[in-house]
């Protein structure tokens, strides 16, 4: 839009015979800002904390300058992790990158056909299944070319690479919680697909800004411009290239700097010998001019600077074009999208480049902190990553290692030194960092000190994912990451005599991944294990085997129902029980009814007290929330939880000395069952949003497979030899259907799927739900 008034004061003022001016840039920016406010930037926005360091009523923080040992240090710092959709070529860009930065000697290929693997998929089930499982960390050093000037500064690099599949999402989400910048892989080919917009909103979520990778530019059907239009459509953010290739598909031979304005080409055996030159090539000249003026254009509208250039016709600068770029990057306004093919060693330098240009370092990215002797309301403290401010440090990984427990921790504040005492923020224990490491990725190397701004791994702690660690001098706490409700769940039976290395492996998974849960079944007395997909379970189920020697048989895969209410039921019942001595006696009335789910929140369950007579002693309200929450806790007709139901107690009667709060919060169990049953209740079920990519040839097949499976389909795209069908399909019709689809596409279909509500069931399948739980039950209760 503002791209559109800029034209429009130019046509305006050049009919009154002047140039366009500042003022007139500014009424521009003026005029086109709150209109074209992205939902990203709204976001950054509203995480932009007090820059005062003060909090509510009066409470006020010392402040701490940042040195200028720390500003030398910082200013050379990135930490960024790298995200895409599964088979995107995340880990393939990581190995080149360590490649590249003299980590590692030699390249090795994901699916490990060399018998190595690439480094950063330790794990052997990784190598095997050519995926990433879990996320992996390292550093590196690169020597970065400064675009304006030429000269070569050295920058040090922490990198986490996640994986890209659904079920591992916890991985990714963590990351991005400790990262201040990161690199999407999109396939030149796929584009942006589901797990994209999984990661984009994740990214959005801790205000993460981004360098875009158009990876797989070798590949047949290769379209990099198609994927810059989905960056700014599908993902709602504003993208524009910085590069154009030098050829497509297997004439790839390099990429043209539109912001230096180079061809640069990528010679020797791996790529190794980056040559760059002055003169553009003539097939790509043209081009390149018209993706250099779309890039000015794009960057006009969300930066001021350039937009005041742009305006008045003039040419920026190298260093103008560069720091428009990295204050609209760092703001979360833009994206520049780079492009190569990894696997053949093309565009990966550039891209470094580019991490060390334009991500923020670690004083630039804004990080907040709760005071917990301050009330929940009082605004968040901004934290300083100064070597001499108190420590502030958060663990955001766990993994059991050789030597005992092992967290990864971000510090944000202060300095970290070997044998130093941490204060747990949480449990306000006292414990002593026995051994400090920085990890590439299973390897460790030993450091007796690190500065605010790093990431490294400690030994010899107990805690968990999210936890805080102080020096003791302050009272702060940090924000944990999101974590996801799992979807699916499995009964869990060891093979034979039951050894305690069947509890142990399971403790240790539950306490490394926080979306893995495992409970026993009250009635089956089953071990249940939960997680986020059939894949997700699996992997758990290998790893038992083969890390504990526990070989398990599982049940069949039991989905995560939901019951709820259709409509609002009233309720007046009273709790009377008469034994020797004092008796039981509780009355409440009250209805319950259907609730909506709360954006902010998320909450869909509400207890309300309007009780105004006094009828019911206040003291005795805490025991009718709690036998309300408690009723929830399993619906009558599948015995799932209950969501989506508010209860408003109105009025009750109390006796003076059989009333208690065990008695009120029995009677509001009884209530609720009874009102529950008036209140037209319906079984949920989980809805996937299921992606299928195959060749173009199987499409009415695929098509075919999902509508036998009561699938929606919600879009379908017709590529030049494959085609994609998004689709809403319920978890509980999807067991088997990966075997299913191989059968209709020979093999070379692909599917993922993500969790997106949950809806009810059909009525047939309600009536076979609740008589499957009524033959569990004991005969009396039926």
């Amino acid at each position: 839009m503002a791209s559109r008034v800029l034209a429009e004061v130019r046509r305006s003022c050049t009919r009154i015979g002047r140039p366009a001016s500042t003022s007139d840039a500014l009424f521009v920016g003026w005029w086109s800002l709150p209109r074209c406010r992205h939902a990203s930037t709204a976001a950054a926005y509203k995480a932009t904390p007090a820059s005062d360091n003060s909090a509510a009523e009066g409470v006020t923080y010392p402040t701490y300058d940042l040195s200028d040992k720390d500003h030398a240090r910082l200013n050379f710092q990135r930490n960024i992790g790298v995200s895409a959709h599964i088979d995107s070529g995340k880990t393939t860009l990581t190995e080149r990158i360590l490649y590249y930065t003299g980590r590692v000697s030699a390249i090795h290929e994901v699916r490990g056909k060399d018998g190595v693997g690439a480094k950063m998929d330790s794990m052997d089930l990784e190598r095997e299944k050519g995926i990433t499982i879990q996320s992996a960390a390292t550093f590196c050093d690169w020597m970065s070319t400064k675009p304006a000037s030429g000269e070569k500064e050295k920058y040090a690099i922490n990198i986490i690479d996640t994986p890209g599949h659904v079920d591992f999402t916890i991985e990714v989400e963590r990351a991005l919680r400790v990262l201040d910048g990161a690199i999407l892989v999109l396939c030149a080919v796929s584009g942006v697909q589901s797990q994209t917009t999984t990661v984009d909103r994740q990214m959005r979520r801790y205000n993460v800004p981004r360098l875009s990778f158009i990876n797989k530019m070798d590949r047949p059907g290769a379209n990099p411009w198609r994927i810059v239009d989905q960056i700014r459509t599908k993902l709602r953010i504003p993208a524009a290239a910085v590069q154009v290739p030098i050829g497509m598909e297997d004439e790839l031979r390099g990429v043209v700097d539109l912001v230096r304005w180079k061809a640069i080409y990528f010679e020797g055996e791996k790529g190794n010998t980056v040559v760059e030159s002055d003169e553009i090539p003539a097939e790509v000249l043209d081009l390149a001019k018209t993706k250099r003026a779309e890039l000015l254009e794009q960057l006009s509208e969300v930066d001021d600077g350039m937009a005041e250039i742009f305006l008045n016709d003039q040419e920026p600068t190298v260093a103008e074009l560069t720091d428009a770029i990295r204050r609209a990057t760092v703001g979360l306004k833009f994206s520049p999208v780079f492009m190569g093919s990894a696997i053949k060693n093309t565009g990966v330098q550039p891209l470094l480049d580019g991490v060390c240009n334009y991500l923020p370092n670690p004083a630039e990215a804004p990080a907040v902190a709760h005071d917990i002797t301050q009330p929940a309301s009082a605004p968040p403290v901004a934290l300083v990553p100064a070597a001499s401010a108190p420590l502030v440090a958060l663990a955001f990984k766990l993994e059991e290692g050789r030597f005992g427990q092992l967290t990864y921790i971000r510090v944000y504040q202060g300095s970290l030194k070997k044998g130093q005492f941490l204060y747990h923020a949480r449990t306000g224990k006292k414990v002593k960092i026995p051994k400090l490491v920085r990890m590439h990725s299973n390897e460790m190397e030993d450091i007796d000190e690190i500065g605010p701004g790093e990431i490294c791994a400690i030994f010899g702690v107990d805690c968990a994912s999210g936890d805080t660690f102080t020096d003791g001098s302050t009272s702060f706490t940090m924000t944990s990451m999101h974590v996801p409700e799992p979807v699916i769940s499995l009964a869990l039976k060891p093979v034979g005599k039951e050894t305690p290395n069947f509890s142990r492996a399971l403790n240790r998974f539950k306490r490394e991944d926080p979306t893995f849960r495992v409970h026993i079944d009250s009635e089956s007395k089953e071990t249940i294990i939960s997680g986020m997909g059939e894949l997700h379970l699996e992997i758990y189920v290998e790893r038992m085997k083969r890390e504990y020697n526990v070989e398990c048989t599982t049940g069949r895969p039991r989905v995560a129902f939901r019951e709820t209410i259709g409509q609002r039921a009233d309720f007046s019942y009273t709790h009377k029980k008469q034994t020797g001595g004092a008796g039981q006696f509780a009355r409440v009335i009250g209805f319950i009814e259907p609730m909506e789910r709360d954006e902010e929140t998320g909450k869909d369950v509400e207890f309300e007290n309007v009780v105004m007579s006094g009828n019911i002693p206040h003291n005795y309200i805490p025991g009718c929330e709690k036998g309300f929450f408690e009723a929830l806790e399993k619906g009558s007709l599948t015995g799932n939880p209950i969501t989506g139901c508010r209860l408003v107690l109105r009025d009750g009667a109390a006796h003076v000395v059989d009333s208690s709060e065990l008695a009120f919060r029995l009677a509001t169990i009884g209530a609720f069952r009874e009102a529950y049953k008036q209140a037209r209740p319906i079984v949920l079920e989980p809805i996937m949003t299921v992606e299928v990519v195959a060749p173009a040839e199987f499409q009415s097949a695929v098509i075919g497979s999902l509508n036998t499976r009561r699938g929606t389909i919600l879009d379908s795209e017709v590529r030049e030899d494959e085609f994609v069908a998004v689709a809403e399909v319920a978890l509980n019709d999807m067991f088997g259907y990966s075997g299913q689809l191989r059968g209709v596409t020979q093999g070379k279909g692909e599917f993922s799927m993500e969790y997106k509500t949950h809806m009810p069931v059909l009525p047939n399948v309600q009536k076979e739900l609740e008589e499957a739980y009524k033959k569990t039950l004991p005969q009396a209760k039926n």
